[in-house]
């Protein structure tokens, strides 16, 4: 048997104490994961696992050789990548990001990538709470934040900021009874939405040298930023958007940019990876691209 499979089946499993979790993410049989952990042992001369109808654990022995193993096995990756240098890339992908930047910038940027390495499969989670990518077998993440998990390796490929919008007919239909939005301030008489999860709402917003932070009243709240979107062009109240969300309806006239001023601190999108281990030239060829992407076709 392929000890390298062999050798990647083992890490997995050590991970995932669970024959069924590993054959579901390698995408084989659960037989199969069996034969290729006793061909470790066989090899290695020593017990693994602990094996019970309940539980799988690492042996003393099992645990003491899974560095050494993981070792092993990244210097026959390295030795793979070399041998197959200039070749044509293959094989799956498995990305996560949220459904805002899926829906609004990743899908072009993905299709182009497709288009240049017909080879390649992209296997995309949207969902906006972080994955853990361990446990779901997940290649890279695309998150935006200020300080990214640091169990995880980031890069950063783009930068995110952010503006305050609200639809014209909201506008409309507060100035006579709330006013005009002119300073900061003026956001804690106003309607605003905000997202799920934050006991208390405050906005920080920068002016060249100057900086406000105002609690403001958020009656709608809701935890995924395409529909506080949609709320905000209903006419719900003032939110704050990232621009690859907002500028197109700013843009057309369908939202209007408010304080514009006045910033919210911009924040990093990372392309995430949970080691630098293993990172196949596959998954290195896509975050290249991504980063070159965006600069190229800023939003």
């Amino acid at each position: 048997m392929d000890r390298v499979t062999a050798a990647k089946v083992f890490i997995d499993v050590a991970q995932s104490r669970s024959f069924t979790i590993t054959a579901e993410r390698l995408d084989m049989s659960r037989p199969m994961v069996t034969r290729y952990i006793e061909a470790m042992e066989d090899w290695l001369k020593i017990r693994l696992f602990h094996r019970t109808t309940r539980k799988i654990s690492l042996t003393s022995a099992g645990e003491a050789c899974l560095k050494d193993v993981a070792l092993w096995l990244e210097q026959a990756d390295k030795m793979t990548s070399l041998a197959n240098e200039g070749q044509e890339l293959s094989g799956l992908i498995k990305l996560t990001t949220s459904m805002s930047f899926g829906f609004s910038q990743l899908m072009p940027a993905i299709q182009l990538f497709m288009e240049t390495h017909p080879k390649i499969r992209v296997d995309i989670d949207l969902e906006d709470r972080a994955a853990n990518l361990t446990e779901k077998s997940i290649d890279l993440a695309l998150r935006i934040a200020s300080n990214p998990d640091p169990s995880l390796i980031g890069k950063p490929i783009a930068l995110c900021e952010s503006v305050l919008v609200a639809s014209p007919a909201y506008l409309d239909k507060t100035q006579a009874t709330l006013g005009n939005i002119q300073q900061p301030q003026d956001l804690a008489k106003h309607g605003c939405l905000g997202y799920k999860n934050f006991e208390q709402h405050i906005w920080h917003l920068a002016k060249a040298d100057q900086f406000e932070s105002v609690t403001v009243d958020c009656r709608l709240t809701i935890n995924e930023a395409t529909a506080l979107l949609h709320g905000t062009l209903n006419g719900a109240g003032v939110s704050m958007q990232p621009t690859y969300l907002a500028n197109q309806y700013i843009s057309d006239g369908r939202l209007v940019h408010v304080l514009p001023d006045w910033k919210p601190k911009a924040l990093n999108i990372y392309a995430l990876y949970s080691s630098r281990k293993h990172l196949s030239p596959t998954v290195r060829a896509l975050i290249d691209h991504l980063e070159a992407y965006f600069q190229d076709h800023p939003w």
